[in-house]
């Protein structure tokens, strides 16, 4: 069977950071005016007063302190919260393709590679700036790249299905090098009027490069030794902005046309499957957890990461066994777990190994085991 390793990866970072004690400000600057506008109905109990936000809210429930986004303005701005990000002519690359091309240049620097080396890409995000031309095709454009490419979407989960994708296509033979790229504008789809989640997500982009092993020529690499997906429906992690929206002009104001979630349900189903997934796949590949160095986990939720370790290893997992980057990048949906691996990977030597594991709508799990060449 042919080896396939991860030979480069690469992080876009866009070049604007929001701390939480400036969302804090502008939301409470909009809470204050909404009450003020809306306080006779307050007072006669027709509505209940909105509530302000604040930052040890927000790092204690989510360990978030802040996130990187495209535009720093229109989010900041209480008459706005949200983000500015102007529509481009179709004769220059697209926002996403814009920070994909970013990412996968750093990814093919790291793997000692050239675009003309890749045959095949794939853009695995949460959300597509437009249905068609496929982002993926455009991304291959503009690096030059002869042969194909596709989107996919399994939301927070969607690099690590689409790690096993670029995995399939390498051991079939349809392709010998893949770029996956996760360009993933989080803010974009943010309701940042909500209390409960106007803090949750920030912007990057990550970039992967897979290879047969015989052909790599990077010295850091790491050996795919499985991948496991799982997928099961539920409602409570939900975005229903569609193209069909304009065809109900009643609900195209609604507010689940931008990111809605049950968080205490998705931690109290979603933990313990994302525990068992993990065990389970290591129990294929016989595998003890005694063996696992590092776990490179969905950057959604510090508590759910713990947690996740803790049920996995037995006990509490360290820094350097679960590395945590959503302090500063928040969550980055399907960049949050490659983010974490780009950053805490290069002291492992040959021989050691890890998982990388994403969770999220779907509900949707992908993990995939590595060893260090």
């Amino acid at each position: 069977m042919t080896e396939v390793v991860i030979s480069g990866t690469g992080l876009y970072t866009p070049p604007y950071a929001i701390s939480n004690d400036e969302l804090v400000a502008a939301f409470n600057a909009w809470v204050r005016q909404s009450n003020d506008d809306n306080r006779q109905a307050i007072a006669a109990g027709e509505i209940d007063p909105l509530q302000e936000s604040n930052s040890e809210f927000i790092e204690k429930a989510s360990g978030i302190r802040s996130r990187y986004v495209v535009d720093r303005d229109g989010i900041l701005d209480p008459e706005r919260l949200a983000p500015r990000i102007p529509e481009r002519s179709n004769y220059e690359p697209s926002v996403q393709c814009e920070m994909a091309l970013a990412a996968a240049k750093s990814a093919l620097t790291d793997a000692g590679l050239s675009a003309t080396d890749l045959d095949f890409v794939i853009v695995a995000c949460s959300n597509m700036q437009r249905p068609y031309p496929a982002m993926a095709v455009e991304i291959q454009h503009y690096l030059g790249i002869q042969g194909f490419g596709y989107d996919m979407n399994v939301a927070c989960s969607s690099a690590t299905f689409g790690i096993q994708a670029a995995v399939n296509a390498i051991r079939s033979g349809s392709a010998r090098r893949v770029l996956m790229v996760n360009p993933e504008i989080c803010s974009g789809h943010l309701n940042f009027r909500d209390r409960d989640s106007h803090f949750i997500f920030g912007d990057a982009c990550t970039a992967v490069i897979l290879e047969d092993e015989s052909l790599a020529r990077s010295e850091n690499r790491y050996r795919v030794l499985g991948t496991k997906l799982w997928t099961q429906f539920s409602n409570n992690i939900r975005n229903n902005f569609g193209f069909l929206n304009r065809g109900d002009e009643q609900g195209i104001g609604k507010l689940d046309k931008l990111f809605v979630q049950n968080g205490r349900k998705v931690f109290k189903e979603v933990c313990p499957q994302v525990a068992r997934h993990i065990t389970e796949h290591l129990d294929s590949l016989n595998m003890p957890v005694s063996e696992l160095k590092r776990m490179w986990l969905h950057q959604a939720n510090l508590n759910m990461n713990q947690l996740v370790a803790r049920r996995v290893l037995g006990r509490d997992a360290d820094r350097s066994e679960a590395p945590v980057i959503l302090d500063e990048y928040a969550n980055t949906s399907s960049a949050g777990s490659i983010i974490a691996f780009h950053k805490y990977r290069g002291d492992l030597v040959s021989g050691e190994r890890g998982v990388i594991c994403s969770f999220g709508a779907g509900y949707s799990i992908g993990s995939v085991l590595l060893e260090t060449c």
